[in-house]
């Protein structure tokens, strides 16, 4: 693929150059069309059952992404009160939030009860907990299916090496809990991992999930999680997430399931990073080039507080280049190798290394692609560096500021009698 921001027309017809310079650098952009193809997709993963995507919101939380959310329809799924909080700010009703959080206190869990939000508790210690604040309520538990997927180890959520779910051999705990309080279980879910194109080991997982469903009556919702993949590679034609090849195989196992249980409960999954990765771009100002023992380093102000997914994953984006307005095009023999950083006083502040990449001149733009997911949510004032900006490219090809520049001011603010 020589553009992907091209080939989509990613800022629709406006000047990414001049988005930047009004709103300055580093700065996160959002098509809203994008978005909400992408949230569509999921909403329709499977169609012989009752199901509902929940939007996994701690992907991205900016409240007018979480406004497309609401209106495409999916519903949400939350990890902390700040999330719920969101949600509802947002306008979604509590029945369409499913509150999956671990290691929270009972103030946080008494948020989710006096909003009537759905719960699911993912270790018996919690589970205990949520009972003595709701004898007699209704809630979920997190199981750990024993299959883990992903990208890296970091983000695999179930199988042997993990902190997350209750593990299949103490499920008869769950029972003892529910017949101590009078709980109503009335849905399990799980989540294997982040970020994986091959879905074979999350198809695993289903079928010991709803294996394990078998042991729980009248379930009125059972949960898959998430973790579709997107191509990351993009730039170098990698394939898109087979949906619909995924959907046949997903909807074979629940035929059965179906046939052995009686009925179909509410299925459910909870995509994140699938719904926004794409939708999101990171426009950053390059500030310095220079030679350091053969290595050509391109200096910008994308640091790892900005998108700490590289530092922290050696998490690969795709990077495009901009120069007065236009994407420079990958063409052999105008390439050159170089190492792209940030401003960040930390040797691990790098986008990429060694990455064959058009030539680049001083205040060019640099555009990291599929910045939607797991960028500004996980970012910092490290090194007391303000947070971004971000806008929004609206269906119209309006442009619109969704959350302003953090300011020192802001960060002063925080602190009292200083």
């Amino acid at each position: 693929m020589k553009s992907f921001i091209g080939s989509v027309d990613f800022f629709k017809g406006n000047d990414p150059e001049e988005i930047a310079k009004k709103y300055g650098t580093p700065l996160y952009v959002y098509n809203e069309d994008i978005v909400r193809d992408r949230m569509l997709r999921v909403a329709g993963v499977i169609r012989k059952y009752p199901y509902r995507a929940n939007y996994s919101c701690k992907t991205n939380t900016n409240l007018e992404i979480l406004k497309i959310a609401n209106s495409v329809g999916v519903n949400a799924d939350a990890m902390s009160e700040g999330e719920m909080r969101m949600l509802l700010r947002a306008g979604f009703s509590p029945d369409r939030i499913f509150y999956v959080p671990n290691n929270v206190s009972s103030e946080e869990m008494q948020f989710a009860i006096d909003n009537n939000i759905m719960t699911s508790l993912d270790s018996l210690d919690q589970l205990d907990r949520f009972a003595r604040l709701c004898p007699g309520g209704r809630c979920a538990v997190r199981i750990n299916p024993g299959v883990g997927a992903g990208h890296h180890e970091k983000v695999v959520t179930a199988g042997k090496k993990t902190k997350f779910g209750i593990a299949e051999e103490d499920i008869d705990g769950i029972f003892e809990t529910a017949k101590k309080y009078d709980l109503k279980i009335v849905g399990i879910n799980q989540h294997v991992g982040s970020q994986y194109m091959d879905p074979k080991p999350f198809l695993e997982a289903v079928d010991n999930l709803l294996r394990i469903a078998m042991r729980f009556n009248k379930l009125e919702f059972i949960d898959f999680g998430g973790g579709y993949g997107i191509p990351y590679h993009k730039l170098d034609d990698e394939a898109e997430y087979d949906m619909e090849a995924f959907s046949r195989e997903f909807t074979k196992k629940l035929d059965v399931f179906v046939r052995e249980y009686g009925c179909a409960p509410l299925f459910k999954s909870e995509p994140g990073r699938y719904c926004v990765a794409e939708g999101g771009v990171l426009l950053g100002r390059v500030h310095a080039l220079k030679q350091n023992s053969g290595v050509k380093y391109v200096g910008t102000d994308v640091g790892m507080n900005v998108l700490v997914r590289p530092s922290m994953y050696d998490s690969w984006h795709d990077i495009e280049v901009i120069s007065e307005g236009k994407v420079v095009e990958r063409v052999n023999g105008r390439m050159e190798k170089v190492t792209v950083c940030g401003n960040i006083c930390e040797s691990g502040d790098v986008l990429c290394r060694d990455r064959e990449m058009p030539k680049i001149k001083d205040e060019d733009l640099i555009c990291v692609l599929d910045a939607g997911a797991y960028g500004y949510s996980m970012c910092s004032s490290y090194n007391s560096r303000p947070r971004p900006a971000e806008v929004l490219i609206c269906s119209d090809g309006s442009v619109r500021l969704i959350r302003r520049r953090e300011t020192y001011d802001d960060m002063f603010a925080l602190y009292e009698g200083c």
